[in-house]
């Protein structure tokens, strides 16, 4: 624990990457294998399921420095980090612990689940006591399942390449899909021998750049193929050993939730592996993304939900043929044996190919591209022709040409603190438009200002706030800021009846006062476009 307690702030002072891996290649070369895959289940993302209420976690917390409940809310809006905050407020610790992180997460945390209360407790504030103030946050992070530091699993796969002498692409393929932190795994993740891919596991995504000015920057048109860029949850489905599997790009095995896809995958040959898209589709045409939240969200899928939101996968790559990988074919060798593929399963219904946009010229192009909103899709994928399908987010192969968001002027009425660096900054803002004369919460966003406006609107913040909810501040409706988002949908579940995706700060609007802002009624207009 204390090896990966000093890990995390090596990771988290830094922001050069090859500083960052350096720290990363030490503590892999330092840390035993138990704990190493446990350090690489934490760094890449993947989180223990929160075992303890927050609400316990804060009254242990409370008991244990023996202070009034508003003085732990003041620090905690202050802090703005629920595990930074406990860290800070305990008393000081009897030692600093020398027990393993495979002790302190198989031990002590993992065996939570089935102890009462008064026993968690315990074994919650005996960890307190034997942790340093550095262990005692990483401890926290992992138990709220808040753990998150400035590295990417990219980062993680190179600092793993460089101190094992595997090769980072067969790395990253080993860490897709659904494995255990044991000793074993950790053997085979840095193993040499390469011919060891379980049945089920996906390849690591090709993941596009957004192309920033016109595509005539890219060369000559010829050298390039154009798709739609559909709006759907990114797959892979999977046939080997006469099972099928269907992973979304977040590394979640999916494959019950689509049923009928399941049975298109029984149609495959044999090692066959689809990337695609996995979109709602009727009578020929995507329907509204809305419609497949409506699916995500039940438990169950019945007969009626089938049939009112039926799925396909929109095939755009092909990865395996045959039990081979393929990535390394060039694209147009790909899409010619895949559009074979889902010609022969063309009477299935349940797959479609993702077919190429015939132009000449970049011009010809953007025009094509005005039908984007039109067709329900978000713009164009340009993949250059005789390129392999790589790993992760590469420059100079794939580029998403998205269409202009869209944009809408909002006030800010609410802020609180963000997470990791931005813990004790206010950076996560609640937007309204107005409605009949008075502003209602429309969307929140965090992301989209330079750090130097961040640390303007921070200050602004704290010198006119108006009421405050724990780490919520109410703020005097006077800055206005350019949301952009990428669709709008009607919903009940919000109070403006209207969501959006993906929302950001597009710019702070300066020149806007409050009452120049737009109005619920020019939100709506943007669903009928």
């Amino acid at each position: 624990m204390k090896l990966f307690a000093k890990l995390y702030a090596a990771l988290d002072e830094t922001t050069k990457t090859n500083e960052k891996i350096e720290a990363l290649v030490e503590y892999f070369t330092a840390a035993a294998p138990e704990d190493a895959v446990w350090a690489i289940n934490f760094l890449i993302g993947r989180r223990i399921r929160r075992l303890i209420p927050s609400r316990d976690l804060v009254g242990w917390a409370i008991a244990e420095a023996a202070i009034p409940e508003w003085m732990f809310g003041d620090c905690y809006s202050a802090v703005g980090d629920l595990a930074e905050t406990i860290a800070l407020l305990l008393p000081p610790p009897i030692s600093s612990t020398d027990k393993p992180l495979h002790y302190w997460v198989e031990e002590r945390l993992l065996p939570l689940r089935d102890w009462s209360d008064e026993q968690r407790r315990e074994s919650l504030v005996f960890a307190w006591l034997e942790m340093d103030e550095r262990q005692r946050f990483v401890w926290n992070k992992i138990i709220t399942g808040e753990f998150r530091v400035g590295v990417s699993q990219n980062l993680v796969v190179r600092a793993l390449a460089e101190f094992s002498g595997v090769p980072a692409e067969v790395l990253a393929h080993r860490l897709m899909g659904d494995w255990q932190p044991t000793p074993e795994f950790h053997r085979q993740l840095i193993a040499r021998e390469t011919e060891d891919a379980d049945i089920s596991r996906p390849y690591p995504f090709f993941l596009a750049y957004p192309l920033e000015g016109e595509p005539a920057q890219l060369g000559e048109p010829a050298e390039w193929i154009a798709e739609w860029k559909w709006d759907g949850i990114r797959s892979q489905m999977i046939r080997r050993k006469w099972r099928t599997f269907i992973w979304s790009r977040g590394e979640e095995l999916v494959t019950e939730r689509f049923p009928e896809l399941e049975a298109l995958g029984g149609l495959l040959p044999e090692g066959t592996v689809i990337d695609g898209e996995i979109l709602p589709w009727k009578n020929g045409v995507p329907l509204p993304f809305a419609q497949m939240q409506r699916r995500i969200g039940r438990k169950t899928l019945g007969p009626k939900i089938l049939a009112e939101v039926p799925v396909v996968v929109l095939a755009y790559d092909l990865l395996e043929w045959g039990g081979e990988d393929v990535r390394e074919w060039p694209i147009e060798r790909r899409r010619q044996t895949l559009a074979g593929l889902v010609d022969s399963l063309r009477s299935h219904g349940h797959i479609v190919l993702s077919e190429p946009v015939a132009f000449t010229t970049w011009e010809q192009l953007a025009e094509i591209r005005t039908e984007s909103r039109e067709r329900r899709v978000e713009g164009f994928m340009l993949k250059r022709r005789g390129s392999p399908y790589r790993v992760g987010r590469r420059r100079g192969d794939w580029w998403k040409w998205k269409i202009q968001p869209y944009s809408v002027d909002c006030v800010l009425m609410y802020a609180q603190p963000g997470n990791g660096r931005r813990a004790s900054v206010l950076t996560d803002y609640t937007f309204g438009v107005w409605d009949s004369g008075e502003l209602t919460p429309f969307a929140k966003a965090y992301s989209g200002l330079t750090d130097e406006e961040i640390d303007q609107v921070d200050s602004w913040i704290r010198r006119n706030t108006i009421e405050r909810f724990g780490p919520v501040r109410r703020v005097k409706p006077e800055l206005v800021f350019e949301l952009a988002f990428e669709g709008i949908q009607e919903s009940s579940r919000h109070r403006s009846g209207i969501a959006v995706r993906f929302p950001r700060m597009a710019r702070w609007r300066h020149d806007k006062k409050a009452e120049d802002a737009d109005s619920i009624e020019t939100v709506r207009a943007l669903l009928a476009r």
